[in-house]
């Protein structure tokens, strides 16, 4: 036992040798799905999370969701770059508020940069290595740090959770368009202008259709002695019935909402279960992302699933850190 032991922790050692210094891109505290990504994302060996940039609304509250997760997590060695700030946001936008009502932001251990823009930047630039950018929400704090330093997208590898290129919200026809894209429309276009290493996007094609329901989820439930796990569903139970599309308070116990952003997570370090195309595309004023052969922007799309379920299995696995 000895023996295997040593075995996995050299395992573990050269995991974390071979981790890509990453930086996640969030709004989080609106949408639960963010949540669920920060777990995912502290849970793969393959990601180093080095720094979290806020986006949209309050900086500050988005930073005391994010600490705390960190905190519980015991990963306080994230620093928490406070992006673009528009105001306090009201109590009905601050899905997760009541979980972070007791939690000051001045306690987190770690480091909060109040020039998040610039501190990215600076990151970026100190780093001797590619850089993974996964953006997972409008994205006006990232367009700004292109804007104020373009040069950094040379050292980055963006990966992202925008747009619909043939089906809309749950797999439907296209109709709405989807919500990173049309909330800051500019920073998006300014953001897939940047010349970054790569782009990889997951749109409603796949991310609107991943969901962990079944056997998927009553692991997940189970999982009580699992504090960052526990840590989500105490969030999900604050946030589902604080927004108006959740059905009701029984997804809770079922399933979980839709989680867009664990696909842009998972591109990060993974090429199994999904089918990609490069796709040229513009996007319009309203925030619809449309093939366009002349258009302005390109990117490798995962398009479609080859392995759904295997996914999900796979998910379910890698947040109660399995694998």
């Amino acid at each position: 036992m000895k023996l295997r032991s040593f075995v996995a922790s050299l395992a573990v050692a050269a995991s974390a040798m071979a981790a890509t210094p990453t930086v996640l891109s969030t709004d989080i505290g609106g949408d639960i799905d963010d949540t669920w990504a920060l777990a995912h994302l502290l849970r793969s060996p393959e990601l180093d999370l080095k720094m979290v940039l806020t986006e949209t609304g309050e900086a500050r509250y988005r930073g005391q969701v994010t600490a705390r997760v960190l905190e519980i997590a015991g990963r306080t060695d994230v620093d928490i770059a406070l992006g673009l700030d528009f105001g306090v946001m009201g109590d009905q936008d601050r899905n997760q508020g009541p979980w972070v009502s007791d939690y000051e932001l001045e306690a987190y251990p770690g480091t909060v940069h109040e020039d998040g823009i610039q501190a990215f930047i600076d990151f970026v630039r100190a780093a001797e290595e590619t850089v993974t950018v996964i953006a997972i929400g409008p994205v006006p704090s990232l367009g700004a740090a292109i804007e104020r330093a373009p040069d950094i997208a040379a050292k980055c590898r963006l990966f992202s959770m925008h747009g619909a290129f043939d089906k809309g919200y749950g797999g439907g026809p296209l109709e709405d368009s989807e919500y990173n894209v049309r909330a800051d429309v500019p920073a998006l276009r300014t953001v897939f202008n940047a010349d970054w290493q790569s782009i990889r996007i997951t749109p409603l094609d796949t991310c609107g259709l991943v969901y962990l329901d079944g056997k998927n989820y009553r692991k997940i439930w189970s999982a009580v002695d699992d504090k960052l796990v526990r840590a989500v569903i105490e969030n999900y139970a604050v946030w589902a019935p604080r927004v108006p599309w959740m059905d009701g308070l029984e997804l809770l116990t079922h399933s979980t909402s839709t989680l867009f952003d664990d696909v842009a997570v998972y591109m990060a370090y993974g090429d199994d279960f999904i089918e990609y195309e490069t796709i040229r595309f513009h996007i319009t004023d309203e925030g619809h992302t449309v093939r366009d052969p002349e258009g302005p922007h390109v990117a490798d799309v995962a398009i479609n699933w080859t392995d759904l379920d295997g996914f999900k299995a796979f998910l379910t696995g890698r947040l109660l850190g399995e694998h």
